[in-house]
């Protein structure tokens, strides 16, 4: 490959990734699913060598780590602010399908949503209720700081790939 066109397909990829990153700040957008995907899309172009295949190898890691954070922590800081079991998976699935049938805010209407209305029938205390829903809400901004980080993380371990490797 041409050199000018090496550098612009770094370029560009670099872009795609970038972009990743700043929409990993909003719960809905997959940034960090995003940058895997200009990073496979680097390594089957540039081709993945020794170095890429394992550095591609992590970045799939810190993928699922991220992806798995969304949930973890919204689960987690509900459950630390007195929600159920029941109304978390209850608020997860809503989200999901909220996702599938609103798009692209649906699930983040529809989680909080379920959560208050499951806890309020729960404990029929609308401030308790709403305190729950406040800690499912800090997870959701934690698990956008926590994204972004890993989508940096995998953004600088993607130039070490493309220019060391």
């Amino acid at each position: 490959m041409p050199n000018w066109l090496a550098v612009s397909f770094n370029v560009f990829i670099l872009l795609v990734m970038l972009g990743g990153l700043l929409v990993s700040l909003m719960p809905i957008v997959p940034g960090v699913v995003i940058i895997w995907l200009a990073a496979l899309l680097y390594g089957l172009v540039a081709g993945f060598g020794t170095l890429g295949a394992w550095l591609f190898v992590f970045l799939t890691l810190l993928t699922i780590v991220a992806m798995l954070a969304d949930n973890v922590l919204m689960g987690a800081k509900a459950r630390e602010a007195g929600a159920s079991w029941l109304s978390i998976a209850l608020a997860l699935l809503a989200g999901v399908v909220g996702t599938f049938i609103f798009p692209p805010l649906g699930g983040l209407i529809a989680a909080p949503l379920a959560l208050y209305l499951v806890e309020l029938m729960r404990l029929k205390d609308r401030s308790e209720t709403w305190e729950i829903v406040k800690g499912l809400l800090t997870g959701v901004g934690l698990s956008s700081l926590v994204r972004f980080g890993i989508g940096l993380l995998m953004v600088i371990v993607w130039g070490i790939w493309a220019y060391v490797g």
